[in-house]
């Protein structure tokens, strides 16, 4: 070991500088762990869904919210049969139930399979397709739009200046004569 230095407890001459926070894979304080932990990432694959509420954005709130009442009703002075009102409500609540239940159990997958394919294919062209071509438009019409700036600033510029001077000296009155 160097004069006046002593060697570190692994033995070599030059103990390893130690961070305060400590290693940024290993933090050694709370608050940087806290920092550095990483929160677990959900999956849209694997998340967990709502079998109670189905509709938490509220699509189909004004399409689909259909009741006996807005298709059917009687007006005052023209009502059927206690029975029958209470059968047809019945028949129409029970029908559109189960009807729908059997519909979503037949097509529900099909139609899923094929929305999916759908989205993705449409996610697929906006993320290859589109915003690259918007891009590059873009950065294309960049260059367009600066030649067409100096053009006009070259040769409209003064022209427009001139003819500025020229009328700036034209002094026009109103008198009115009675």
């Amino acid at each position: 070991a160097p004069p006046g230095r002593s060697p570190s407890p692994q033995g070599f001459l030059y103990a390893a500088p130690v961070r305060e926070q400590g290693n940024i894979y290993k933090p050694n304080n709370k608050m940087m762990a806290d920092e550095m932990s990483e929160k677990p990432l959900r999956d849209a694959h694997t998340k967990e869904i709502d079998l109670v509420d189905r509709d938490p954005k509220h699509l189909n709130d004004d399409v689909v919210k259909i009741d006996f009442e807005d298709v059917i009703a009687e007006p005052e002075g023209t009502h059927s049969f206690d029975g029958i009102w209470k059968a047809s409500f019945t028949t129409f609540t029970v029908t559109k139930y189960w009807f729908y239940r059997l519909l979503s159990a037949i097509f529900g997958i099909p139609m899923a399979l094929i929305w999916g394919i759908y989205f993705a294919i449409l996610s697929f062209l906006h993320i290859w397709a589109v915003v690259p071509c918007i891009r590059s438009y873009l950065i294309e019409i960049q260059c367009i739009s600066r030649v067409y700036s100096i053009c006009i600033h070259t040769f409209c510029d003064p022209l427009f200046e001139a003819i500025g001077k020229m009328f700036s000296s034209i002094r026009a009155t109103v008198r009115k004569e009675i």
